[in-house]
């Protein structure tokens, strides 16, 4: 059908976009992408290293940057590791566990970048404002509390949260110098990435006397 059917009678649907990308290094559920990939709710990108992709909808765009996994969900991207940078006039939002990341307002085109990085996750807000809402990974905390823990990361700022939403911290904010934040160098998230490995090993691998976590496993 979407072979037959004008662009024009599709690209209107929140739960279709199309993944643009070189095709080297850039899978789609686990498949290589080809160089224009339709892409609906539930589809998982993922960049190997030097790899990039773009998703493309209706009034946004979400660059994916090498090294990372994130799962299209029509208005909502899921960040599993890595960094996007994010183009959007319809409220297209971010959610990295148990943090969001939503434009302060819809209505307005705003620029925004996403990075998930042993553990933190760090929003640079490079056109208009973002609001970073977390809630407690307790069932029981997030009921007592009723609503979201919510920041507004202004324009020209940057913010990090620790991914771990029930002892979250904001940190004081960081002017940005440019438009491009540091965070989204593909060396930055590269040493995160390694930092990352020898964590597991530390944990999963390293260890054999004690039983995994339930919570983290």
């Amino acid at each position: 059908m979407i072979a037959i059917l004008p662009v024009s009678l599709w690209a209107d649907d929140v739960s279709a976009a199309m993944l643009r990308s070189n095709g080297v290094g850039v899978f789609v559920n686990k498949n290589p992408a080809s160089p224009s990939n339709a892409l609906f709710s539930d589809d998982l990108i993922e960049t190997q290293k030097t790899a990039i992709a773009r998703i493309e909808a209706s009034g946004s765009t979400a660059d994916i940057n090498p090294e990372t996994m994130v799962q299209f969900e029509g208005t909502e991207l899921v960040l599993d590791h890595g960094s996007l940078s994010v183009n959007t006039s319809r409220g297209l939002r971010v959610r990295v566990g148990c943090i969001t990341v939503t434009p302060a307002n819809d209505a307005q085109w705003t620029h925004y970048d996403v990075v998930d990085v042993d553990g933190k996750v760090t929003v640079s807000a490079l056109k208009n404002d973002v609001n970073i809402d977390a809630r407690s990974s307790s069932p029981q905390q997030a009921k007592q509390s009723g609503q979201s823990n919510r920041v507004t990361v202004r324009e020209g700022e940057q913010k990090s949260r620790e991914e771990k939403c029930g002892a979250a911290v904001i940190r004081e904010s960081v002017r940005l110098s440019g438009i491009g934040a540091i965070m989204n160098s593909p060396w930055a998230i590269g040493t995160g990435i390694a930092a990352i490995g020898v964590l597991t090993c530390f944990g999963l691998l390293c260890r054999n006397d004690d039983p995994v976590s339930p919570i983290r496993p």
